[in-house]
This record gives C-alpha cells, structure tokens and sequence, in this order.
C-alpha cells in the first residue's frame, strides 16, 4: 500500500503528521490518555478562541464587517451519511469475522502446524513485552512508518547486496546457535 504522507512527498503534511502523532505518544507515556486528550483539546480550544478573539477585536478596531473567522468551517456539512457509514461498518465487520475465524482455527487447533506457529508466536511476545512497553514499540513503529520508506526509497540500489549479507548473516547465526546446543549437551 502506498502512503504518500510516509513518503514525506508534502513535507509540511508529513512533518504535521509525525509531529502531532510523536507528541501524543510521547504524551501517553508520562499520562494518562484522559490527561493527554483533555489537555490536547484544551490547547485546541484555547488556540480557537484566542483567534477568535483576536479576529474581533481587530475588526473593531479596524471598522470592518468581516464576519466570524471560521465561518466557512461551521457552515460546512459535517453529518456522515448511512452509505458511508454502512460501507465502512460492512468493511470492519468482514475483516473482524476473519480475525475471529482464523482465531477459532487455531486456538481450536484445526491444523496442528497453524497452531504450534501460532505459539511460537506467542511465546516470542513475551519476551518482547518483557523488554519494551507499548508505547515504546507504538513510537518506534511510528519513527519506522515515517523513516523506513524514504530509506528505502533513497538506498534500493543497495538493498540487492543486503539479501547476500542477510545470508551471510543468518548462516553465522545458525552455527552460533549449533556451536550453542553443542556445548550446552556436554
């Protein structure tokens, strides 16, 4: 799937983006999430009405007629109507069903291999929520979103010799891991 705002092709949208979704997770780790959405609609708020204000008294003072300065903003229609909103529910309603059926193959174990893998999986979690928090791979997921395809994008004439090196690598490892089990037996 390609996200143009992970591609940073409009910086300021991207920048926003990232600013503002960084912010709030960055938030969520000193407080709780009612403080951090409280907080963030107050500053919202306070912003509104400081330019509101603002506008106003500058329309006094200059004798002009302008009107109220979001008044774009609040004539626009903002009801969602029953087709998208029937869509959309239809959309999340099929993709829940498909979790929930593949959840009930292996947790009720229709194929063996699904299942141990499944485990694996499972198992591997552990350890990586011993190690990190939420929050922290919710951010370090969000830097990767945001960094990793410009990387890409930037370095793929280099990417071709990274699956040699990739080889390499994963070879060292297993004998690692068999020189490891050997010594562990004796």
């Amino acid at each position: 799937v390609n996200f143009p705002l992970l591609y940073w092709r409009d910086v300021r949208s991207s920048g926003l983006l990232f600013g503002c979704s960084l912010f709030l997770l960055l938030s969520l780790l000193s407080c709780s999430i009612i403080s951090v959405l409280s907080y963030s609609t107050l500053a919202l708020l306070s912003v509104t009405v400081s330019f509101r204000t603002y506008r106003g008294v500058l329309q006094a003072v200059q004798k002009s007629d302008e009107g109220h300065p979001f008044k774009q903003y609040l004539e626009k229609d903002v009801a969602l109507s029953k087709d998208v909103v029937q869509r959309h529910s239809d959309a999340v309603l099929s993709r829940i069903d498909g979790v929930l059926k593949e959840l009930r193959r292996l947790f009720l174990v229709e194929d063996l291999i699904d299942s141990l893998k499944f485990a694996v999986f499972l198992w591997v979690l552990t350890y990586v929520g011993a190690w990190f928090n939420g929050l922290t791979l919710l951010i370090l997921g969000l830097i990767g979103a945001f960094s990793g395809p410009v990387v890409y994008e930037k370095h793929q004439v280099m990417g071709h010799g990274c699956e040699k090196t990739c080889s390499v690598l994963l070879s060292v490892l297993c004998n690692v891991h068999v020189s490891l089990v050997l010594l562990k037996r004796t």
